[in-house]
Order: C-alpha cells, then sequence, then structure tokens
C-alpha cells in the first residue's frame, strides 16, 4: 500500500490513557483515499526489538464511516472501547509493545509487537464475539523481526515528518488568529562541524536571497558553527514544508543540520 500524499496532521485525539510514550498522528493519501495513522513514535529509538519478532495485526470493519473511509462521529466511541479492550487483553496475556493504529476504508487495526503469539489468536477472537458482536473483526499474526512494517509503513518518511512538526508550530499561531495567508520573515536555525562546511552553506543561502541574522561559535561539541538566516515567505504548511526540506537538503550537502524555524505571528 502507497502512502501519496499527507496533507493533515493531529486529527483524533489518542485511545488509549496512561501514555508515557510520545504518540502522534497523521492523516496521508492512499490509493483509494485519506487513511490515519496513529504511532508510538519512541519506538524509533529501540527499534527492532528482539524479543518482541511478531507482529500481531487486529481490529475491525465498521459500517459508520465517510464517504471516505473514515468513522463517522459516532463511531469512534466504539472503536476506542475496541481499542482499549483489546490492548488490555495483549498486555495480560504477553510480552509486547503497542505500535500503533491504522484507519483506512471503513477498517480500524492495531498494530502490536509481541513476544509470543500462542493462544492471542483464539481469545481475540473470543474477545470480538463476545464483546463487539456487530463488527467483522480482523486477526492476522505474522513474524517481523526487522520491525519492517512500524519502519517502513507507520513510522512517517522525511517529508511526513516535516508536514508533522511543521503543522505543530502552525496550530499554535492559528489559535492565536493567525490565519497563515500573509507572508512574513521567517528565521532559520542551521548548525555546522566546521567554520568552512558554514561558509559553504552561506554560499547557498546568498543565492536564495535570504539575509544573515547573525553567525555564532557555540560551546557544541559536534556542531560548534551557528548560523541563524531570515527571509520573507509564506508560512502556510505546504508552503513552509517544502522550504524547510530544501533547507535540510542543503544544509546536509555542507554536512551541517537544520534545527528549526520562527516566525511572528500575523493577525
Amino acid at each position: 500500500m502507497l502512502k501519496i500524499i499527507l496533507f493533515v496532521t493531529l486529527l483524533f485525539p489518542l485511545a488509549l490513557s496512561a501514555q508515557d510514550e510520545y504518540w502522534d498522528t497523521y492523516l496521508a493519501k492512499y490509493e483509494k483515499g485519506p487513511g490515519s495513522v496513529m504511532l508510538n513514535m519512541d519506538l524509533k529509538k529501540i527499534a527492532p526489538v528482539k524479543k518482541l519478532p511478531f507482529l500481531l495485526v487486529t481490529g475491525v470493519s465498521f459500517t459508520n464511516c465517510t464517504d471516505e473511509g473514515q468513522p463517522a462521529a459516532r463511531e469512534f466511541p466504539n472503536l476506542y472501547k475496541m481499542e482499549d479492550s483489546v490492548k488490555a487483553l495483549v498486555d495480560h496475556n504477553v510480552r509486547n509493545k503497542m505500535a500503533g493504529s491504522f484507519t483506512y476504508q471503513c477498517q480500524r487495526l492495531v498494530y502490536f509487537y509481541v513476544a509470543d503469539t500462542s493462544k492471542l489468536d483464539g481469545l481475540l477472537a473470543a474477545l470480538y464475539k463476545r464483546s463487539f458482536p456487530g463488527y467483522l473483526p480482523f486477526i492476522n499474526l505474522k513474524e517481523d523481526s526487522t520491525w519492517k512494517f512500524y519502519l517502513g509503513f507507520l513510522y512517517p518518511n522525511e517529508v511526513a515528518y516535516e508536514y508533522m512538526q511543521n503543522q505543530k508550530v502552525l496550530v499554535h499561531l492559528q489559535k492565536a488568529g493567525d490565519k497563515l495567508i500573509t507572508p512574513r520573515p521567517v528565521d532559520h536555525w542551521i548548525y555546522f562541524s566546521t567554520e568552512a562546511d558554514r561558509t559553504c552553506f552561506i554560499a547557498y543561502a546568498k543565492q536564495n536571497h535570504f539575509n544573515f541574522v547573525s553567525a555564532e561559535k557555540t560551546t557544541d561539541i559536534t556542531r560548534p558553527y551557528k548560523l541563524q538566516i531570515t527571509r520573507m515567505d509564506k508560512v502556510d504548511v505546504t508552503s513552509i514544508t517544502k522550504l524547510t526540506l530544501e533547507l535540510k537538503k542543503a544544509a546536509r550537502k555542507c554536512k551541517g543540520e537544520y534545527d528549526s524555524w520562527e516566525t511572528v505571528l500575523v493577525k
């Protein structure tokens, strides 16, 4: 299944309570329409976990869905209840890490990496029959010792991740009354290991009409050479993401690391 375009983030509240890890959500466009992904972002730091080599994929198909295959408003409580029930069952019976969920074409699937697959299919089938008789259940257990599904499908690629991060900044601006229509000065910070690397990037910045705010040396051991640049730009999610991706690419070419951007509120 191809993930084509990511265009919205932070769609749905998390169904599960007592989350100690960092979870996030995004919406992407696939072959047949939009699909929403909720995932445990922190698993990227430890993947793959050798003691959890099996992938459990389970969930339900539902009929209360929109024309685009997403849940109707009245369906969310039932799906949240289903996820909580499944997680409680899995937690009680096997060592696991919940990786995320995927909602697409009137189906909600939940993903766990588990240590053992014995008895899970029977226990889950009984749960669905007992507690969710009006839904068509789905249960699949397979080996995924490299965590290919989490790393290659659930976890966002660079473009999707950049959309997610930028959208978070824009949500704060919108909440403050910014309509994100007016171009405004946008500052960017890039860090380099050597002064020569910074000079390399400065040449790129000049060619692309950026103004220079500061070029300092910090106490950071890895990349002590900091550069701050600014330019008038649009900050809607498509425009700012295109820009930050370009700056990241240019920074890598000069052996640097793009860090962040900041702008002013415009009402």
